[in-house]
């Protein structure tokens, strides 16, 4: 059996997990405890706590992981070939075409089952 124990760094990780959550946490409530404080203080205070855990978090293994992945998305954007403005706007009114000629089919779908429903039931005059 393949089983693997569990490190020390790993142990280490999932505590600076922990203590980052429980610090935005504290950093939340401290926002709205300090009320009475100008608004632009507590935001400043909470952005440097928001990028003190972002920090911490990013030491761990999984943060490093998922700056790995970031990084790797943002290479793969570059090599995306994006439409020209013209194939935009094209595919656009086709999409407004299409959607203006199905809400005629369904009204007109629904006007006629109402006449016939109003015929059936002898309501129409």
């Amino acid at each position: 059996m393949n089983t693997q124990a569990e490190t020390p760094t790993a142990v280490f990780d999932v505590v600076k997990q922990v203590f980052s959550v429980v610090f935005l946490v504290s950093g939340i409530g401290a926002f709205y405890y300090f009320s009475e404080v100008q608004l632009l203080y507590r935001v400043i205070g909470l952005l440097v706590i928001a990028a003190a855990v972002v920090g911490v978090v990013l030491t761990t293994g999984v943060g490093r992981d998922l700056w790995a992945f970031m990084k790797e998305s943002k290479q793969e954007v570059r090599k995306v070939v994006w439409p020209t403005r013209d194939e935009t706007v094209r595919t656009t009114m086709m999409v407004f075409a299409m959607v203006f000629v199905a809400s005629l089919v369904l009204w007109l779908l629904d006007m006629f089952l109402f006449w016939g429903v109003r015929f059936l039931t002898g309501q129409g005059a």
